[in-house]
């Protein structure tokens, strides 16, 4: 791994764990009719906390298309997934709270993980796989698993649905790493021509823009512990996939590699899981237990004619 990839995906890291924090506190002062809908982001483009936000996102998302451009997807995100750890610097800052003995665990724990991930794997390019049944069966597998997890987080009961949307979010962003990098290699091999005749590009924008709305909703649900760490876990799971699925990307794969990799994906998790449920995270608005679509209900139950009696 050279110096500028680690310092390109450090810097989007850094640039994102600080936008998701602003968008969190946006996003939980949204109108409860939002969830889920386009309207989410036209009344979130008034908050100038949201659009500082996004543009920290939008910078951490270039830094890191330049990473990939530069190295291989299974190792640009593991450490895009210290974005974590920025995010819960600026909270911390914010509320200030101690990291404490659970804060230093987590931390410990994230960083020896994608430690451990990329000193066992060792991963490495290769030659992009070139059957479109591979292609579509990754992509397939991952855009299912994000909507189905919407789907259930749309359920009126379910008390998941922020955890439920950041898993969502976190796999379509992670397919996005992917098919970024696809879209760097058509444009350094055949210029702007082949990137642009090409569907990802225009798959990138959709899945954006539907990413986008399912992780804003994530933040409008419920506090950034509960949708934040699911969202960081599933990003660089989807990445690392993808990568090893259909870019070609290879990890050393003998029985001492393979305990590494599963040791430090589990410590990644792990590690995620502690600093997401820190106290230093910010609370979402209160909702005494009840999910969006409850407060939906109700406030369209109070809209309703009253009884004059």
């Amino acid at each position: 791994m050279s110096l500028p990839v680690l310092l390109l995906s450090l810097g989007a890291a850094c640039c994102t764990g600080f936008g998701f924090v602003l968008q969190q506190d946006a996003a939980r002062r949204a109108p409860p009719s939002d969830f889920l809908s386009p309207r989410l982001l036209l009344d979130l483009m008034r908050v100038p906390s949201w659009l500082a936000g996004i543009a920290l996102m939008i910078c951490g998302m270039v830094l890191g298309a330049l990473a990939l451009g530069q190295g291989e997807v299974s190792v640009v995100e593991p450490l895009l997934a210290t974005n974590l750890l920025f995010a819960l610097g600026l909270s911390r800052y914010f509320t200030g709270q101690r990291l404490g003995r659970q804060g230093w665990s987590g931390l410990v724990l994230l960083a020896g993980g994608v430690t451990a991930f990329l000193l066992a794997g060792r991963p490495r390019g290769g030659e992009a796989v070139t059957e479109p049944l591979r292609h579509w069966l990754v992509i397939g597998v991952v855009v299912a698993l994000a909507l189905a997890l919407t789907a259930f987080a749309r359920h009126p009961r379910t008390p998941w649905a922020p955890t439920l949307l950041g898993l969502a979010g976190g796999l379509l962003y992670g397919l996005q790493d992917a098919l970024t990098r696809v879209c760097g290699l058509r444009l350094s091999e055949g210029g702007w021509v082949a990137l642009f005749t090409g569907w990802q590009p225009y798959a990138l924008v959709v899945m954006g823009v539907t990413s986008l709305i399912l992780v804003q909703s994530a933040f409008e649900a419920g506090p950034l512990r509960e949708s934040l760490p699911a969202l960081t876990a599933a990003q660089p799971l989807a990445g690392i996939v993808c990568g090893i699925g259909f870019l070609g990307d290879q990890v050393h794969t003998d029985t001492a590699a393979l305990a590494g990799l599963a040791a430090g994906l589990a410590a990644i998790v792990v590690g995620i899981v502690l600093l997401g449920l820190h106290p230093a995270m910010p609370e979402g608005k209160e909702r005494h237990g009840a999910t969006p679509a409850d407060r939906l209900m109700l406030d369209g139950r109070h809209d309703g004619p009253h009884d004059s009696g």
